[in-house]
């Protein structure tokens, strides 16, 4: 079975898309990826090992009519440029992961009776996705509030959002030996997505004197690679404290990272999400606040209503209150074991082969690959 995969913008869409990938390929199927050729895709899918096929997609600003021309001019193009592609690489699926490149890719393969099948991340659904599921063969979601209207239930799947097997397969043992953690040491991990988070940034470092004053402790904060530098300036750690306080502007092995952590503080991305939800690590969850349609808020509270993590407003942090829920992730352990136990009853870590499974009866009931 061929199956090509689409998407591109963040590595909230790619990762889901990677991790589809993997499942696939270990069922025999060939993969390719088609993404923008300036995007974060293009360097993480050839990393991945995929062939990887360049279109170009942008945005629109509905105020500025040129841009809604140029818009759709590269979507036109591009559209067409698929279905020349499609008829080398011949596909009996096409899945789309959001981004507007996934927009003429999905066209370009409904033009041609190839299945479509949408996987949305988010609690919201992004615009390119409501546009392509009106017709997908298949809708598939990681929260189902986020289900579209005029979707038919028949053709909507609550899968999840898939996560790497080499994050899934991370090692607590191994992470903390890349880190220089002790193996009894309670290990708070802060992060604030692949970008950073400033707010998040300074909330801990203002917390410095009152966590490096307790022994038992070690901070990993990856600060995000333009912070990094502030960050380390407002810490102004001695050699000393730097084995206990380790900042990083930017983490290759996430996975492993996660896993040697016994709480979080990080924002609500639906990537990261997964993460932690498939390692089964208890966390604070501080929402991005100007995500589109605040998505990651209502991210967080699907976790927090299921008891995985505590959640504390982008605007409270620093205050007494965010310290005290830093505190309680440090201080309870009895709230930990829960928070992993909600978290891991989430089956997060089965969200692949759900998908999987969607994505190859779409393809076997859809029309056959082109001839």
């Amino acid at each position: 079975m061929r199956v090509i995969l689409t998407g591109g913008g963040t590595a909230g869409h790619i990762n889901p898309a990677l991790a589809l990938a993997d499942e696939l390929a270990e069922r025999g199927c060939e993969v390719r990826y088609a993404g923008t050729p300036q995007g974060v895709e293009a360097r993480l899918v050839p990393q991945a090992g995929l062939e990887f096929k360049a279109f170009e997609a942008a945005g629109f600003d509905r105020s500025h009519p040129a841009s809604i021309v140029r818009g759709v001019a590269k979507i036109a193009r591009s559209t067409g440029q698929a279905k020349r592609w499609f008829a080398e690489a011949r596909p009996d699926v096409v899945v789309g992961f959001g981004g507007y490149v996934s927009i003429p890719v999905a066209r370009a393969a409904e033009s041609l009776g190839i299945p479509v099948v949408v996987h949305e991340q988010n609690s919201v659904m992004g615009m390119a996705n409501r546009y392509l599921a009106k017709r997908a063969a298949a809708v598939c979601l990681t929260y189902a509030q986020s289900a579209p209207e005029g979707v038919e239930a028949s053709r909507v799947t609550v899968t999840g959002n898939p996560v790497r097997r080499s994050v899934i397969a991370s090692d607590r043992a191994a992470g903390r030996a890349m880190l220089g953690v002790p193996d009894d040491a309670l290990m708070l991990l802060v992060f604030g997505g692949s970008l950073g988070a400033r707010h998040i940034n300074e909330g801990i470092v203002a917390m410095r004197d009152e966590l490096l004053a307790r022994d038992d402790v070690r901070v990993v904060h990856i600060t995000g690679p333009k912070e990094l530098d502030a960050v380390r300036e407002a810490l102004a750690l001695t050699p000393e404290q730097e084995e206990r306080w380790t900042v990083m502007g930017y983490q290759d092995r996430m996975g492993d990272t996660l896993a040697a952590a016994d709480a979080i503080v990080s924002r609500a991305g639906a990537t990261s999400l997964a993460e932690i939800s498939a390692l089964g690590v208890p966390a604070l969850l501080v929402p991005f606040p100007h995500a589109t349609e605040d998505h990651q808020t209502t991210n967080a509270r699907a976790w927090v209503d299921a008891g995985c993590a505590l959640m504390m407003p982008d605007a409270e942090v620093g205050t007494e209150a965010f310290r005290d829920q830093v505190r309680r992730l440090l201080d309870e352990p009895e709230l930990r074991a829960s928070m992993r136990a909600a978290a891991q009853a989430q089956e997060t870590a089965d969200a692949a082969a759900k998908l999987a499974d969607v994505v190859m009866g779409a393809a076997g009931s859809g029309g056959p690959a082109l001839q």
